[in-house]
């Protein structure tokens, strides 16, 4: 028996059995789904590479936002929860510094990490995000190497669960598991994921998709200051008679790099008109009190919006800690109240939820569930928003007809239930099973 069919083997044993339980959940068949996919995994590292070491099977969660519209990159509170969707790889190390990977449903990548300094070309590519990984680690102090992976994903492209961040989140952990022992703290796996993003793929981002994938479970975050705050929040919705629906409008997430930067950018500019570099030094009553001074100084046409931007800002930090308290409290519909206040402060006074007035999906997916739950259950943009996708909390016995009305308008498979899950990136290392 080859060292493939020996792993395979390993995958129906009881404690690797418990293991994709605790990353995935017990949903029906969601054990065989995956039992079926890392063997599939198994037998395509097989078939691409064929070593003779150990191959490690390494997975990283999307994330879902579930308070938190874009305050992270001001130094603001989320509420965030790594997800039951996730990015796998196969991978071995190479004793030399060549990268390839195979993706599934992309081109096979091949690069060396001898150089490690910034290629324009690689801008918004794989090979940026891998190329800076790798560039931050070893400034840091870890040792890096070349790997063969293959990779598959469930976390879509614009699912608006954050397939970057999983990615991302994934190279951090197989250099860790390759080269280092597996002794990253969470906390600095998701920061220098998230400087791949920023400095070398050239995406503007705040921390929190890193920090719920690095992490795992469900999880308030504070980023008041450098090392941020975490606090893990013990609920489940799913006891209290409530899923987590997100539904993908099929808006396209193309060019809107502009839509998404704009949104700090404003709200810094706004800073700046106090002296400070970020609106988590602002009190909420300056700028109102100074609004006349900021249309003054930032020119009218461009001050208002980014005051309607502001005052988002100073109400959804305050509601995240409103929604963190009420799952304290076992309040779940004062929760539920905030979750929508979130929405709707998003639609007015962010303005993401569509980018173009003829392209207007989400605000289409928003009313149908306003018509669908209200008075039963939340909804409120996911995500950067503009175009993607929407976060429901639907009542277990509605979630069927929720599902069949939704994707009757935005096609089969649009809605995606998820599940909570409790760990972060996590390593199945079959050979000490």
């Amino acid at each position: 028996m080859n060292q493939y069919a020996q792993m395979i083997r390993l995958l129906k044993t009881p404690e690797v059995m418990k293991r994709l339980n605790h990353l995935y959940g017990q949903r029906d068949g969601m054990l065989v789904q995956q039992t079926a996919r890392y063997t599939r995994m198994l037998k395509r590292h097989e078939e691409v590479f064929a070593v003779g070491g150990n191959v490690l099977l390494i997975s990283a969660p999307g994330r879902t936002e579930i308070g938190g519209n874009h305050t992270d990159h001001n130094r603001g509170k989320v509420l965030a929860a790594a997800i039951n969707l996730d990015t796998l790889a196969a991978v071995s190390k190479r004793e030399d510094l060549r990268v390839r990977i195979h993706s599934e449903g992309y081109e096979p990548l091949e690069m060396d990490l001898r150089d490690l300094g910034m290629v324009a070309e690689e801008a918004g590519t794989t090979k940026a995000l891998v190329r800076g990984v790798a560039n931050r680690l070893q400034e840091e102090g870890f040792r890096i190497g070349g790997f063969d992976a293959v990779v598959s994903s469930t976390v879509r492209a614009g699912s608006g669960l954050s397939s970057s961040a999983a990615f991302e989140v994934l190279v951090c952990a197989m250099f860790d598991a390759l080269f280092n022992g597996w002794r990253m703290d969470a906390t600095k796996r998701a920061q220098y994921a998230q400087y791949a993003e920023n400095v070398y793929f050239g995406k503007p981002s705040g921390l929190m998709d890193q920090m719920a994938s690095s992490t795992g479970g469900l999880t308030f975050i504070d980023f008041k200051n450098d090392e941020p705050h975490i606090e893990a929040i013990g609920y489940d919705f799913a006891a209290k008679g409530y899923a987590l629906v997100v539904v993908n409008t099929g808006g396209s997430h193309d060019d809107l790099t502009p839509h998404y930067a704009a949104i700090p950018e404003e709200m810094r500019a706004v800073a700046a008109c106090f002296g400070e570099p970020c609106l988590r030094r602002v009190r909420p009553e300056q700028m109102l009190g100074g609004i006349p001074m900021i249309r003054e100084k930032l020119g009218h046409a461009k001050a208002d919006r980014a005051i309607l931007r502001a005052a988002h800002y100073f109400a959804e930090n305050q509601r995240v800690s409103d929604m963190v308290d009420a799952l304290r409290k076992d309040d779940l519909q004062a929760f539920l109240r905030h979750v929508i206040e979130s929405g709707t402060s998003s639609a007015m006074y962010l303005q993401n939820i569509y980018a173009a007035s003829d392209a207007q999906e989400m605000a289409l997916a928003l009313m149908l569930a306003d018509t669908k739950l209200h008075g039963k259950g939340a909804w409120r943009v996911h995500g950067g928003g503009f175009a993607g996708t929407t976060l429901n909390f639907v009542p277990l016995k509605e979630l069927d007809a929720f599902v069949k009305e939704l994707e009757s308008v935005f096609g089969r498979h649009s809605c995606q239930v998820l599940d909570i899950r409790p760990e972060g990136a996590a390593v199945i290392d079959l050979s000490h099973m």
